[in-house]
């Protein structure tokens, strides 16, 4: 059985870690990707590298409050917190989103 994986809380997700894990350009395609269709398989991402690049993609993400992991058997399930970074960061990650979408 997986161990269960650390989320923070909301009032834990800190401006500088948000903004870190938004800085690379792998992780904001996979934002990217989230936010279109709200809850991925994580080998939904090969394209976006090797699987132990993207692990790491994933857990950056999800340390820094950005993303959910869902474990269901042997699959993980990643998902935005959208609705919880927009009430602790307004507007935030929609204009990290909008910036990102025009490089």
């Amino acid at each position: 059985m997986a161990k269960p994986l650390h989320h923070p809380g909301i009032d834990q997700i800190d401006l500088s870690s948000l903004l870190d894990a938004l800085s690379d350009p792998v992780r904001r395609r996979i934002v990217r990707r989230l936010n279109e269709e709200k809850e991925m398989h994580c080998g939904s991402f090969g394209d976006e590298g090797a699987k132990s690049n993207l692990t790491y993609h994933f857990a950056k993400l999800r340390e820094a409050g950005v993303t959910r992991t869902r474990i269901e058997g042997a699959y993980r399930h990643i998902s935005l917190r959208l609705a919880e970074l927009e009430t602790r960061f307004p507007g935030l990650l929609t204009s990290v989103l909008a910036a990102s979408e025009r490089e």
